[in-house]
């Protein structure tokens, strides 16, 4: 097969094993493991936050009508499931929904996608108050807890709502939550990110808590901010913390990116690669890296992580888990995903 359609066909694959394999046509809703006995009694919005990036992944790639049909029917499933509201209790929760709803918006240009991540980041921005010195709590019940799952997702969020409309109190909030993210959550000497702090309420952070998706979503916070006011001190925090990734959680003897477990951290990889993918593009001269990072894992996980049937692995090298949870069937979908958009971006020789 070319090299210029192998991760697009690969990509291609992964998504319709993923229906097929997960989609609930009676529920209207992804199931939440294979096999699904008893896997449905606990509903994650979070999870189906992803659900709808993945599929804007597809339509990115693909541009089929038939799936901006079903992504509209998936959206509608959502709030149907939630309650009949986008609104949630967790804050970080909803700002991957408006993550996702915002790109959903960008690819469609269907207004329903803008104005529910819209409504969500009105919510959102309450999470702002002075326990352990500012920040965005993690969720509206725990107001004094500060995790980067909070933080810095809301400031990708609002920097790329300043992109699109220009409005200056937007810029202002992503500034804000980014500084209190780097000055109480970041490593001082190595750029590492850590998850929180203050979780039990005795003000300490909590380093043994090591994520990829925190690496993740800091350095896409820097590179939004570059986008946004052209300081190049955003990229290089980026770089840093991303050499920071490899260096704390890369196995230096097999070249892959962690098995951090089932449940929601079934979905931490994944969030990495697609802010490794930002920073690809942001920074192609010094690249070569983290695409080579990406292709290895990525290769490994299509020959050694991935089933006969579709499933993945939470390892991505080794044969999958006998229940494989939507999350982490959702990250290696992200991972040929990225690999197709790279190879279609001309990034992959």
């Amino acid at each position: 097969m070319s090299g210029s359609v192998l991760w697009a066909s690969r990509a291609a694959q992964a998504q319709e094993e993923f229906l097929r394999l997960f989609w609930n046509e009676e529920r209207g809703v992804m199931d939440q493991a294979v096999p699904r006995d008893g896997a449905n009694e606990h509903w994650i919005y979070w999870w189906h936050a992803h659900v709808i990036d993945v599929l804007v992944d597809e339509l990115r790639r693909d541009g089929h009508p038939d799936r901006e049909a079903f992504l509209e029917r998936v959206l509608r499933d959502t709030i149907r499931w939630n309650g009949g509201t986008l609104l949630h209790n967790y804050y970080d929760d909803m700002e991957w929904m408006a993550l996702a709803l915002l790109r959903a918006y960008e690819t469609t240009g269907q207004d329903v996608y803008k104005q529910g991540a819209l409504e969500l980041w009105d919510d959102i921005k309450t999470a702002w108050n002075d326990h352990m010195g500012g920040g965005m709590a993690w969720k509206k019940d725990q107001l004094d807890y500060k995790n980067t799952p909070a933080n810095a997702p809301a400031s990708i969020l609002a920097s790329r709502l300043y992109r699109l409309d220009g409005r200056a109190e937007d810029l202002e909030w992503a500034l804000r939550i980014y500084r209190f993210n780097r000055e109480r959550l970041v490593c001082p000497d190595t750029g590492f990110v850590w998850d929180g702090m203050n979780r039990l309420g005795d003000g300490q952070i909590d380093y043994d808590w090591k994520y990829t998706y925190c690496q993740g979503v800091f350095l896409g916070a820097g590179i939004e901010l570059y986008h946004c006011t052209g300081d190049a001190a955003y990229l290089a925090d980026a770089q840093r913390t991303a050499h920071a990734t490899v260096g704390e959680l890369v196995d230096p003897k097999t070249g892959m990116l962690p098995r951090e477990g089932n449940d929601d951290c079934g979905l931490f990889k994944g969030i990495l690669v697609r802010y490794l993918v930002h920073l690809i593009r942001v920074q192609p001269e010094l690249a070569e890296p983290w695409i080579r990072l990406l292709r290895h894992n990525a290769e490994t996980l299509w020959r050694q992580g991935r089933s006969e049937t579709g499933l993945f692995s939470l390892s991505w090298m080794d044969e999958p888990e006998p229940t494989v949870q939507l999350s982490g069937q959702l990250s290696g979908i992200m991972l040929l995903e990225a690999m197709a958009a790279l190879e279609r971006e001309g990034f992959l020789d």
